[in-house]
């Protein structure tokens, strides 16, 4: 019988340098969409995936992430007394009764892998997610999220699954690339993954992006693999090394992704989301077309 996923780890512990000086004293989890930071969009994409333990990799400066998720008691004992119900409804329901919240400390950066690695004790011999929050994932309405796209197909086939996206050739060093065979319609079986290779080295446009389902196996070869690219554990190399005893599926996920560690990225997934929140999108939108309108 094939575990559900119940757990899923958030690796939060990286600089965001790309954002300075904006994450110079918060984390850049902790952006905000609109109204809600991206590590707070990740969770709720986790949630409706039907997953109740969110595992954090955080690293120093990481507290407000720990701090959003917690009670606040002095926050919600203001709005209280303030009549301000609907918004201490907001801050009481930030995540459901249900899900706990795990912080481990990834004491040295030593890359995507080594943060999955710390997550072990947690884990233990269940399958688990990986949500990276600045890969900010959109779906239409009336459609699910795209990890729990991917948490409905492992029931149905059990095994390692990446989310997948084509991106132009000359971008293939900014990702682990995949070569694949055709498998099912929007699956592909990986036959090889590849950590951010020239454009003229890929084996393929086919691109990895923030959200995996992996067997708990992963973490043997997490542990034992050398340094690779960037003298950092990649959590690239760990799969390459589950496929040499499994088979590892790419799925080509339905949706939209903005790339939130990148400040175009950013903007883009603003604008997006501002055009659908129910405070903003009217008076948004219309606001984004007289600005059409000028400059045209």
């Amino acid at each position: 019988m094939i575990k559900k996923i119940k757990k899923a780890v958030f690796p939060v512990a990286g600089l965001g340098s790309r954002f300075l000086p904006a994450t110079k004293a918060q984390p850049k989890e902790m952006l905000p969409i609109v109204d809600k930071p991206l590590i707070h969009y990740a969770v709720e994409e986790a949630v409706a995936a039907g997953i109740t333990e969110m595992v954090f990799i955080t690293g120093r400066n990481k507290r407000a992430i720990e701090d959003h998720f917690d009670k606040a008691y002095e926050l919600e004992s203001e709005l209280e007394a303030a009549g301000k119900k609907q918004l201490l409804d907001i801050v009481r329901n930030v995540i459901p009764k249900n899900v706990n919240c795990i912080f481990i400390r990834q004491s040295t950066p030593l890359g995507l892998g080594h943060a999955v690695l710390c997550a072990r004790p947690v884990i233990g011999e269940e399958p688990f997610a990986v949500l990276l929050a600045d890969d900010f994932m959109d779906v239409d309405a009336g459609q699910r999220p795209v990890l729990a796209q991917m948490t409905d197909i492992y029931q149905r086939e059990g095994m390692s699954m990446l989310a997948v996206q084509d991106v132009p050739r000359a971008d293939t060093k900014q990702y682990g690339i995949v070569s694949a065979t055709s498998y099912q319609p929007d699956l592909e079986r990986v036959n090889a993954i590849v950590e951010k290779p020239a454009p003229d080295d890929a084996p393929s446009t086919l691109a990895v992006v923030g959200r995996y389902v992996l067997n708990n196996r992963i973490f043997d070869y997490l542990e034992n693999i050398e340094r690779g690219a960037g003298g950092e554990i990649q959590l690239t190399d760990g799969i390459a090394k589950l496929m040499q005893a499994e088979s590892v599926l790419a799925y080509r996920y339905q949706g939209q992704r903005y790339d939130c560690g990148s400040k175009l990225g950013y903007l883009k997934a603003m604008v997006a989301m501002g055009m659908k929140h129910h405070e903003t999108g009217p008076a948004f939108t219309e606001y984004l077309k007289e600005i059409g309108n000028k400059q045209g």
